[in-house]
């Protein structure tokens, strides 16, 4: 690295090949290529960007954005994107006028920053994965990119030509007369110049699920299954996937000591198997303890961590995982390897169990129960589940919710093409699945408890044991679902909702209103699936 002066800007010696002068950029002041986690330590610092925590790791507040900004996402509606993205409240499109004048705003400005460059991977196949670029205006999020991408050599950085460019400005405030904006957010990717521009958000998780959904986008062309979901492996090869909107346990559960982690959140599933996109995890760190999660609380005690939006002793800089005054997402990034049992590279075969994780907030769906193929669909397309508080901007408690193929905030094209390719892999390679609810029981959100971890856990590995293939199965009245009698470490009354209520009746009500919501929100897909999988709902 060369020593930053005033006298006129300084490039990392470390620069790449492919410089900035092709993203019609003109820095006036420093670039910083591809530094170390110790250096972005340091410009972050001197900075007052971040605070040192006690054991090493480095906090960041990214206030008032401390979740994800979905009404403030857009996809530029032009040739490439038109005929293939799925246009509407998820989808929300921007002229390329407006999206050309918020690049030429944001570059603009940029060019008067001290810029980072941060070039990595996404994809752990080398076949389908992208080179990626980030360049901001602040090092801590190079330290997000570096922690949540795969990591190329020095060399290989160097070389690298970026597929897709994030140009990360978050202090930068759109304006919406000018812009086409809804507000002075602006989360916009643009398929045709290749590149996703970030402004008025110091959210860090906007640049991964940018990239995401450009992956969600591309993978499909290429007959590979983007999927929201983490996996893990067991000792005999046996691959389980966990799909879930943000806190319905994907991280905490494949974060499984007794197996080898794939990866967290974002994967592709192609004819040779699964692979992560990421060289990283994005944990919920709120209440975390090394009694529940050890490997991810141990992640939060070392050096490179980034803890966002956590509430520090100002006296000792130690962590309190209880405190969630600044928001209930407070999130740890961190490198995969930094989870003991992390696989790599980052791939497995395929997946013998596929498990999708709800977090009910009626309390009226069974813990686990088994689907049929027909039920698989039903429940991949409907995405029912609760968002959980602080994961959107706006979400203070649970709330009820469908979200498509567990993912919708992320799916630039219609649900049903993700949906068919679910369906095409499941009768390929004959994976089980299993719905997992970690939400409530005994009552609703506000009158019922959360699911207890130790329960949870217990299910999901019997499930993947094959220990539940040999139990007797009751068939829930109201959702149709296939209930296991007994499953071993969990008492027998737990494993069937009405039995945890105080009144039998109330939970029959709540009941037959989650069924009329599923019922509903399913009519959206009633011309485009077979009769048994419109069947396969709530009677």
């Amino acid at each position: 690295m060369t020593t930053q002066t005033t006298e006129q800007p300084m490039a990392a010696s470390g620069e790449g090949s492919y410089g900035l002068e092709n993203h019609g950029l003109d820095p006036r002041k420093n670039v910083y290529w591809n530094l170390s986690p110790a250096r972005l330590y340091e410009e972050s610092l001197a900075r007052g960007d971040g605070r040192l925590v006690h054991m090493g790791a480095i906090a960041a507040n990214t206030a008032p954005h401390t979740g994800r900004s979905p009404n403030d996402r857009y996809v530029v509606r032009d040739g490439v994107s038109d005929g293939s993205v799925n246009w509407g409240k998820v989808n929300v499109p921007i002229s390329t006028e407006h999206f050309e004048k918020l690049r030429a705003d944001v570059v603009e400005y940029l060019n008067e920053q001290d810029l980072f460059v941060r070039d990595a991977r996404a994809g752990a196949d080398d076949e389908y994965g992208i080179n990626v670029r980030v360049v901001s205006e602040r090092p801590w999020y190079s330290l997000f990119a570096y922690n949540m991408f795969l990591r190329p050599s020095a060399e290989e950085s160097r070389d690298m030509v970026p597929d897709f460019t994030v140009i990360h400005a978050p202090h930068f405030k759109a304006d919406p007369a000018v812009h086409g904006t809804r507000t002075d957010t602006a989360i916009v990717v643009s398929f045709a110049t290749r590149e996703v521009v970030v402004a008025g958000t110091r959210y860090a998780g906007e640049i991964k699920k940018s990239i995401f959904s450009v992956l969600n986008h591309r993978l499909p062309d290429q007959a590979v299954f983007p999927m929201h979901c983490s996996a893990n492996i067991g000792e005999a090869g046996d691959v389980a996937l966990f799909f879930g909107l943000s806190g319905t346990g994907k991280t905490t559960l494949s974060a499984d000591a007794e197996r080898g982690l794939i990866g967290d959140d974002e994967h592709g599933w192609s004819d040779r198997g699964v692979f992560n996109f990421e060289g990283g995890c994005y944990a919920k760190t709120i209440r975390l303890s090394p009694e529940g999660e050890p490997e991810i609380y141990r992640a939060t005690q070392m050096f490179g961590t980034i803890l966002e939006n956590v509430v520090l002793d100002e006296d000792t800089r130690e962590i309190d995982f209880d405190d969630g005054s600044v928001t209930e997402n407070t999130r740890a990034s961190y490198p995969i390897h930094y989870i003991p049992n992390a696989v790599l590279p980052s791939r497995g075969g395929h997946p013998k169990n596929v498990v999708f994780l709800t977090a009910d907030a009626f309390g009226v769906l069974p813990p686990i129960s088994r689907l049929t193929p027909e039920q698989a669909m039903y429940h991949f397309l409907s995405g029912y589940t609760a968002k959980v508080a602080g994961t959107e901007r706006g979400v203070t408690e649970p709330k009820a919710t469908f979200s498509a193929c567990f993912g919708a905030p992320f799916l630039p094209r219609h649900p049903g093409v993700y949906a068919e390719m679910l369906g095409e892999k499941l009768r390929e390679h004959g994976a089980k699945v299993w719905l997992v609810n970690t939400g409530w029981s005994g009552g609703g959100y506000g009158v019922g408890t959360r699911m207890k971890l130790s329960h949870t856990r217990a299910m999901v590995r019997a499930a993947l044991s094959g220990e539940l293939d040999r139990v007797e199965t009751l068939t829930d009245a109201v959702f149709g679902l296939n209930v296991p009698t007994s499953v071993p470490g969990v008492p027998s009354e737990v494993l069937h909702p009405r039995d945890t209520w105080a009144s039998g009746e109330a939970y029959d009500a709540a009941a037959g209103q989650l069924a009329e919501m599923f019922k509903e929100n399913f009519n959206q897909f009633a011309d485009q699936v077979a009769e048994e999988i419109w069947a396969a709902g709530p009677r």
